[in-house]
């Protein structure tokens, strides 16, 4: 029994091997040997320890190119190309998006949501500091004075708003019987009452007709008047849209800088709402009130592109699948 436990210890240390060759766990699956072939064995082993070596040596090393070969293998059969990473990059794109419209969504619900509480609100006064006006967008403005028809000029051409939304049914008697609602908003300077101030006021919309200056003698509204007007700051050009041309009589957009320049007015400007006024008076309450919001079908159709590309990208490097 000790000669077996040397035996045993030695051939560990000519391997460099620290576990049992022959543990109880593995001893079964080995052939069993007689007396004499053991004997022979471990004279063989003692005796030619070198030799020993080199074999364990060839051995690992033929191991070892085996796992070289398998990984080397593995590597280029795991190995993504660019086009993969692009391929891979979409579903995270996508989802992206669909995070940046969810919270487009509830920056245009925020934003509609005030424009509706400013537009309910009471009339006030014009404030003395009319620098307290770049605060009060879109709120209603009381005033009492007289119009000044001298400089008075169009914007256009733009649709008739009816509640605040562009609409192609006709309204009051200026409309004609085909329906058409493609006219100029009147843009009147107003001499306030109790102070000495004159302001713009965009009286409403006219049609085609009403475009020269000669045709809407008619529709001045003489002596002095009090109405309610919302409030409009400055307009930004808008892409696409011409420039303003004032010596050509042609405006395109709300510039009410330029506007207040050309008809020697201060730089403030308000939509007249829509009243009950005489026939072929311009129509009132031309403030677009409608803000698009379609980021609904922005965040279904990305969400969707990244579930869908997701999904691919899945089958094709997760599961090893074709696409299709």
């Amino acid at each position: 029994m000790n000669t077996s436990r040397y035996l045993c210890s030695r051939l560990i240390r000519l391997t460099g091997d620290k576990k049992p060759l022959l543990s109880s766990a593995s001893s079964h699956a080995l052939p069993r040997l007689s007396a004499a072939q053991t004997q022979t064995i471990v004279r063989t082993v003692i005796a030619r320890p070198k030799e020993l070596d080199q074999l364990r040596k060839v051995n690992k090393n033929r191991q070892q190119d085996g796992k070289d070969k398998y990984s080397d293998k593995s590597t280029d059969d795991e190995a993504i190309t660019p086009l993969g990473y692009f391929l891979l990059s979409i579903p995270v794109i996508t989802f992206g998006l669909g995070t940046w419209q969810v919270r487009r969504r509830e920056w245009k619900i925020k934003l509609i949501k005030d424009l509706e509480e400013r537009l309910a609100r009471e009339p006030v006064p014009l404030p003395e500091n009319l620098d307290d006006l770049e605060k009060l967008e879109y709120c209603p403005i009381k005033v009492r004075g007289q119009f000044l028809y001298d400089n008075e000029f169009v914007v256009g051409p733009r649709s008739l708003l009816v509640n605040g939304k562009a609409t192609s049914e006709g309204k009051g008697q200026l409309i004609s019987s085909s329906g058409a609602n493609r006219g100029y908003n009147v843009i009147t300077p107003f001499k306030l009452e109790d102070r000495d101030l004159v302001i713009l006021v965009n009286r409403g919309w006219l049609p085609n007709k009403y475009k020269h200056a000669e045709e809407r003698t008619k529709c001045r509204m003489e002596g002095t008047v009090e109405f309610t007007g919302i409030n409009r700051l400055n307009e930004v050009r808008p892409q696409f849209v011409p420039k303003n041309e004032p010596d050509k009589g042609m405006w395109h957009y709300r510039d009410v800088y330029q506007m207040a320049e050309f008809a020697k007015t201060e730089p403030i400007y308000l939509d007249m709402v829509e009243s009950d006024l005489e026939p072929n008076m311009p129509i009132g309450g031309q403030t677009r009130v409608n803000i698009r919001n379609e980021h609904l079908s922005y965040i279904a159709t990305w969400y969707g592109l990244s579930l869908i590309t997701g999904f691919y990208c899945y089958r094709m490097f997760v599961l090893k699948k074709p696409i299709m």
